[in-house]
């Protein structure tokens, strides 16, 4: 691994702690990885860019995916994974997911999570869109992570771990030798801390979510800008699969200029019996597949949008009327609430429904361990790319890769201080260089993004559409250099210019591997090469940053992922 010699335009740290492990995001992943690597006697510290409980994770509605149930077993749930990925899972790492999930789940109890049950105690399990048996374990009816984020961190609390909130993470520091040496971040408002400063640590831990809003519309809350991914690039990481990103069928459609995070629509409300249906009535999904409006998330995406093009409308319906207000109020709360709220009873009436971005499958490459190509530094949860999701997640495999990979981070960690390979010692980071090496956007192209990339590389992509698309993205990452290096300018440093910067370097790496992968496989759609060709593709795509700011890609020889080290 080279490191690029890339970071943020920032004003150098003012003040700096130590630690054994860093902790970057505080979702269900971030947290679990601290409470893991705490209980193992590591010092460790947890950064999250607002509260504790604002990532991702309290947004998820459907539930978590194991083999709970009663004739379920890992090897089936290992088998609807592998459908769902379109060939491209890594089997090693969905076997690990699906085999230590249960316990996993069962841990994730013991430490306060409170999942749905039955009379008799037992956790109710629902399905969801490609699972062939009931395993999705839910909490709240619709309100899952919001109960999993309370019970973590009340853990977090309860055990006195340190916490900096409100911190957007910058850049990660290196020793003389390369290896991980802690972060750089910048707190905003009150605290403990202000302004820019550093977390010195040999490993660091990321789990920073996706991120969707790097399109319009997303699922994803405003702080998902893709910053974990960003930096890792920046650091030299490998980066794989970023193409396939996710859109959820069913986000309740508020009009065709909504921007930003727009309301889920479960796809429990489907497990449950709701119906996909045009303006007529008609359940299109119905001989598409075997599982009509239950089949994968990409094929009922791409189902919503075929027939989104063939009436010329700009959404369909989810038709759950016939659950009658009793089970509607018991079940989704939160959705009912949410649908009320924009003037729609599904009570009464079918919700308007449209795809919207909702999860990266890509991210930063790891091994079975968590360990990315840079030594020291850990990925977990959306921000990682450990090849269980190949081309398309399985729904509510999500949290449960965050749970199993944040544990696996932890023992390796816990390993390596037991063995001395992880330094009982801080690390000497390698001083910042004088000059600013990465040209910041002005906060309004984070905008000017989000829409060439709905535009070009969104549910639809063409070889046309994804060059026009690469074009504008080239023009504003060009635009930018040429200030800096001719007059010495960037904008000013700060949250917004962060976050959009970051956008940008994921929105090019994005449309650079969707234009590479001439195919359609999981939830890249290419209407110019609309077959599925596992003889040429049936690999991945691994992206890495240049220290020039260019990108270089590689294939993978097989759909396993090779060894980080």
């Amino acid at each position: 691994m080279t490191s690029t010699g890339i970071r943020l335009h920032a004003p150098a740290p003012g003040w700096s702690i130590p630690a054994d492990v860093v902790v970057v995001g505080s979702g269900v992943a971030g947290l679990t990885a601290a409470l893991r690597c705490e209980a193992a006697g590591l010092t460790t510290v947890v950064v999250t860019k607002a509260r504790l409980d604002d990532g991702s994770t309290r947004w998820a509605q459907g539930g978590i995916a194991a083999a709970l149930g009663e004739g379920d077993t890992p090897q089936q749930h290992l088998d609807d994974t592998l459908v769902a990925g379109a060939g491209l899972c890594d089997a090693e790492a969905v076997r690990l997911l699906v085999t230590e999930g249960p316990g996993a789940v069962r841990r994730l109890i013991s430490t306060g999570a409170r999942f749905d049950t039955d009379d008799a105690g037992t956790i109710q399990l629902t399905r969801e869109g490609g699972h062939h048996r009931r395993r999705i374990a839910h909490a709240g009816g619709d309100a899952t992570g919001a109960e999993i984020s309370r019970a973590l961190v009340d853990a977090v609390r309860a055990r006195g771990l340190r916490t900096i909130e409100n911190a957007l993470v910058l850049d990660l520091l290196t020793d003389a030798e390369g290896r991980t040496a802690g972060v750089t971040l910048h707190v905003m408002g009150e605290g403990r801390h202000d302004g820019v400063g550093a977390v010195h640590a040999p490993a660091v831990v990321l789990a920073t979510g996706g991120m969707g809003q790097v399109f319009s519309a997303t699922t994803n809350p405003a702080v998902s800008t893709g910053d974990g991914v960003a930096l890792a690039l920046r650091a030299g990481a490998e980066v794989s699969d970023l193409e396939f990103v996710q859109f959820h069928p069913t986000v309740l459609f508020l009009g065709p200029d909504a921007e930003g995070q727009q309301p889920l629509v479960s796809e429990a409300v489907r497990g449950e019996g709701a119906h996909l249906v045009d303006a007529d009535g008609t359940r299109f999904m119905v001989g598409q597949h075997e599982l009509a409006e239950l089949a994968p998330r990409d094929i009922v995406a791409k189902g919503i949008t075929r027939r989104m093009q063939e009436t010329g409308t700009e959404h369909m319906y989810l038709d759950g009327r016939h659950f009658g207000a009793e089970m509607w109020e018991r079940r989704f709360p939160t959705i009912l609430a949410a649908c009320r709220a924009h003037g729609i009873d599904p009570v009464t009436e079918p919700i308007p429904v449209a795809p919207a971005a909702h999860y990266a499958s890509g991210g930063v490459r790891t091994d079975d361990r968590g360990r990315t190509t840079v030594p020291g530094l850990y990925a977990c949860g959306e921000a990682a790319c450990t090849g269980v999701h190949g081309a398309n997640r399985l729904a509510s495999n999500s949290l449960l890769e965050g749970l199993v990979y944040a544990e696996r981070i932890a023992a390796d960690l816990a390993a390596a201080r037991a063995d001395g390979t992880l330094a009982a010692r801080v690390p000497a980071p390698v001083p910042y260089a004088e000059r600013p090496a990465h040209p910041l956007l002005a906060p309004e192209a984070r905008y000017a993004v989000q829409r060439i990339m709905t535009e070009g590389a969104g549910v639809l992509r063409s070889a046309d559409s994804l060059a026009r698309a690469a074009e504008r993205l080239e023009r504003l990452h060009t635009e930018a250099l040429d200030e800096l290096e001719t007059d010495g300018k960037t904008p000013e440093p700060g949250v917004d210019t962060w976050e959009a910067t970051n956008l940008l370097g994921i929105a090019r790496v994005l449309v650079a591997a969707a234009r590479l992968r001439e195919e359609t496989r999981g939830c890249h759609w290419r209407e110019d090469r609309p077959e599925r060709d596992d003889e040429n593709w049936r690999r991945h795509i691994v992206v890495t940053l240049r220290p020039d700011r260019s990108l270089a890609e590689r294939l993978t020889e097989t759909a396993d992922f090779p060894p980080t080290r």
